[in-house]
C-alpha cells in the first residue's frame, strides 16, 4: 500500500488531471448526443471544468452539473464531486453537491418533460442517482481521513525520532559529566599528592639541582591541575545530572587511599558492608576529595576521618584543623564539592561542607542499602 502511494505521488498532478479529461471525454463521447450544439457545449464544459478541481473544486463541481443535467454524462460529475469530497469536511456542503448531481441526473432535459409527465420515475431515479453519489463523497472522505492519518503517523514518527535524538544527547550529556566528575576525582587527587611530595622535596633536598627539579615538579604540577580545570569545565558545560556508570573504586580500597596520603590521619569507625556500589563510590570519591582538599588549603592540618552508621542511615565526616604550613598554589575550580552534592543527591542523600571556627568539615549522610 505505502509503495502503491509513493508510485502515485511520483505522478505529476497535470498528468492525473489529463487523465480525468480523458475518461470524462470518453464518457461524453459514448453516453451523450454530441451531435446537438447544446450538449456538446455542456460535454466541453464539464471536461474543462476538471482541470479546475484541485484549486476550486466546488466551482468545478458546479460546471458540471450542466452537462449531468443535459448530456446526462457521470464521468465528470463523479470525478468533480471525489475531487470536493477529498478537500472539504463541510457535510452541508456534500450533502447539497450530491442532492444537486442526483437532481439534475433524475430530472434530464428537457426539464418540464420529467417533472411532469413521469414523476413517478424521476423519484426513482433521483434514489438510485442520490445512491451514486454517495460512493464518490464517502471515497473522498475515505481519502482525505487516510491522508490525514498518514500525516499523524509522519508527525508521530519524527517525534519519536526527535526524543531519540534528545535522549542519545542526555545520555552523551551524562557521559561528559561523567567523565569530568572522574577527571577532577582521580586526576586531581594524583596530582595534588604530587605537588605536595614536590614541595616537601623542595624544602628538605640538600642538593641544589633537587630543589630545583622539585619546584618544576610543583609547577608543572600546577598547571596541569589548571590545564585539567579548564577541561573538567568545558566537558560539564553539556553535562547534567547523571547517576553515573558503574562504580570502579569501592569501600575496600579506602585502606590504600588513607594510606597512600601521606598525612597524619585519626580514622574511627568502618563503613558499613551492606551499601551498594553507587553508595560505595560516593563514600570513597568523599573522602578523597576532602584529603585532597586539605593539602591544597591546609597542608600540615590534622585530619580526622569517622565512619559512623545506625539503623537508617550511614556516612562518613571529615574534618580538619588549621593549616601549620603555607597553602598550596594550586588552582581549584570549586567542581569536586558540587560533583559530590550531585552523588549525594542522586542516592537520596546529603552532603554538608561548611568551615569550622579553625577548620572544615566535610559529612556525606546516605540512607541504608543504596544502590
Amino acid at each position: 500500500m505505502n509503495a502503491i502511494r509513493a508510485w502515485w505521488r511520483r505522478v505529476p498532478p497535470f498528468v492525473v488531471d489529463l487523465l480525468a479529461v480523458a475518461v470524462a471525454a470518453a464518457d461524453a463521447y459514448l453516453s451523450a448526443n454530441t451531435d446537438d450544439p447544446l450538449t456538446l457545449a455542456v460535454c466541453i464544459l464539464g471536461c474543462a471544468a476538471l482541470l479546475l478541481r484541485r484549486r476550486w473544486p466546488a466551482l468545478a463541481f458546479a460546471l458540471t452539473l450542466p452537462a449531468a443535467l443535459i448530456a446526462n454524462v457521470l464521468a465528470a460529475p463523479v470525478i468533480a464531486l471525489f475531487s470536493l469530497s477529498a478537500r472539504t469536511r463541510a457535510r452541508g456542503l456534500l450533502i447539497l453537491a450530491g442532492a444537486a448531481f442526483a437532481a439534475a441526473e433524475a430530472i434530464g432535459w428537457p426539464i418540464v418533460d420529467q417533472l411532469v409527465v413521469d414523476q413517478s420515475w424521476t423519484a426513482v431515479t433521483f434514489v438510485y442517482q442520490a445512491a451514486t453519489a454517495a460512493a464518490p463523497i464517502l471515497l473522498g472522505q475515505l481519502l482525505q481521513t487516510t491522508e490525514e492519518l498518514h500525516a499523524r503517523l509522519e508527525e508521530i514518527e519524527a517525534t519519536k525520532r526527535h526524543e531519540q535524538e534528545l535522549y542519545a544527547q542526555s545520555v552523551l550529556a551524562q557521559e561528559r559529566n561523567q567523565l569530568a566528575r572522574e577527571m577532577h576525582d582521580v586526576v586531581s587527587h594524583q596530582v595534588s599528592l604530587i605537588a605536595v611530595q614536590a614541595a616537601a622535596l623542595q624544602v628538605t633536598a640538600a642538593d641544589a639541582a633537587a630543589r630545583e627539579g622539585a619546584a618544576s615538579i610543583r609547577s608543572l604540577s600546577s598547571t596541569t591541575l589548571e590545564e585539567l580545570r579548564s577541561m573538567v569545565m568545558l566537558l560539564r558545560a553539556a553535562g547534567t545530572r547523571s547517576p553515573g556508570l558503574a562504580p570502579q573504586p569501592t569501600i575496600a580500597e579506602l585502606p590504600a587511599l588513607l594510606a597512600s596520603t601521606g598525612m597524619a590521619l585519626a580514622v574511627t569507625g568502618a563503613p558499613p558492608e551492606d551499601l551498594g556500589p553507587a553508595a560505595q563510590r560516593a563514600v570513597y570519591r568523599t573522602v578523597q576529595e576532602a584529603l585532597t582538599n586539605v593539602r591544597k588549603h591546609a597542608p600540615g592540618s590534622p585530619v580526622a576521618v569517622a565512619f559512623w552508621q545506625d539503623d537508617r542511615a550511614c556516612g562518613v565526616t571529615i574534618t580538619n584543623g588549621a593549616m601549620t604550613e603555607p597553602a598550596l598554589d594550586l588552582p581549584g575550580a570549586g567542581l569536586g564539592l558540587r560533583g559530590l552534592r550531585e552523588r549525594a543527591e542522586i542516592l537520596g542523600g546529603t552532603l554538608d561542607a561548611h568551615p569550622l571556627d579553625d577548620g572544615f568539615l566535610v559529612r556525606l549522610t546516605l540512607p541504608r542499602r543504596t544502590d
